[in-house]
């Protein structure tokens, strides 16, 4: 697996700085920043670490010179979680506990961010988001867009409920960034390195059956909770969306599975996805999959 740096690995380190410079194309750059981490991981799993540095630098410097030095802050952010992932990769761990790990990693990487540009920079991304909310409402109330009602009540509100739900954003943006590097980097290191580890099927997830109990807790505690800024509340008022998409999951689980059973064709379970994740209450049949085995009624044995 870690040998000789191959045309594969110099590809790879190209397709690496092509993906650093789309940085800098607007709308494209949305796209291209959540698979930054796929060449790192493919590069540190199949290579040494002394090669993977090799290949890496060259990639770096040619995008200070062309960018500017600005750019490596984004693609050294990405460096650890995408060597943390190559590193379970190599030890062959199983994909649910990669998944976890490069998920806090990322989280960890997020909040480490968020310090050192208030500490060091002093640059606070609350405020930010104060003055993004407050001009917007500006030019919005400009345009008479706005009901007459708005005030400045109203965009204090926004501005509150926006920054409780810091935690909330940053915990799914870790995770779906390390579900989409696992995605496609395993795909990749497939083709090559046998026994890599797989995520179970969509027709196999399940959740621990004292999530509902801790689910349920959570959900209670939250009904009697103010709408104040204290840390208890904001737990809450995060933690309660947190496990919704959780169940909703599951329920996603739940209907690969009758899918399967039933041999359905593979695009309904697919299709039957997307209600599940625009419309939160149906995380319920996730609740219910979790905490009664309803499955059985739908294997092959009945």
């Amino acid at each position: 697996m870690k040998g000789k740096p191959g045309m594969k690995a110099v590809l790879w380190s190209g397709a690496s700085l092509l993906l650093i410079l789309s940085l800098a194309v607007p709308v494209l750059n949305i796209l291209t920043i959540m698979l930054l981490m796929v060449p790192y991981v493919i590069l540190y799993t199949t290579l040494s670490t002394k090669s993977f540095l090799l290949h890496l630098v060259p990639v770096w410097i040619i995008a200070a010179v062309i960018l500017g030095p600005s750019v490596l802050i984004i693609a050294l952010f990405f460096l650890i979680p995408a060597m943390v992932m190559g590193q379970m990769y190599r030890k062959k761990a199983p994909a649910p506990y990669i998944l976890r790990r490069t998920t806090l990693t990322i989280l960890f990487c997020l909040l480490a961010e968020l310090l050192i540009f208030e500490g060091v920079l002093n640059q606070s991304f609350i405020d930010q988001i104060g003055e993004f909310v407050r001009a917007l409402v500006t030019d919005l109330e400009s345009e008479h867009v706005l009901p007459k009602e708005w005030d400045s009540d109203y965009t204090d509100s926004v501005i509150r409920i926006m920054i409780q739900s810091i935690p909330q954003a940053i915990i799914l943006i870790s995770f779906v960034y390390a579900v989409i590097t696992q995605y496609f980097a395993r795909k990749v290191l497939a083709s090559s390195i046998e026994d890599i580890p797989t995520m179970p099927k969509a027709k196999d997830w399940m959740l621990p059956r004292i999530m509902v109990f801790f689910y349920l807790v959570v959900y209670i505690l939250n009904m009697f909770a103010d709408s104040s800024s204290s840390f208890y509340s904001v737990a809450l008022m995060n933690l309660v969306p947190l496990m919704k998409y959780a169940f909703t999951i599951q329920a996603i689980g739940f209907f690969f599975f009758i899918a399967h059973q039933r041999k359905w064709n593979k695009a309904v379970p697919v299709i039957i996805a997307i209600p599940l994740l625009l419309f939160p209450p149906l995380s319920l049949i996730g609740v219910l999959d979790a905490a009664f085995p309803i499955r059985k009624s739908f294997s092959k044995s009945s």
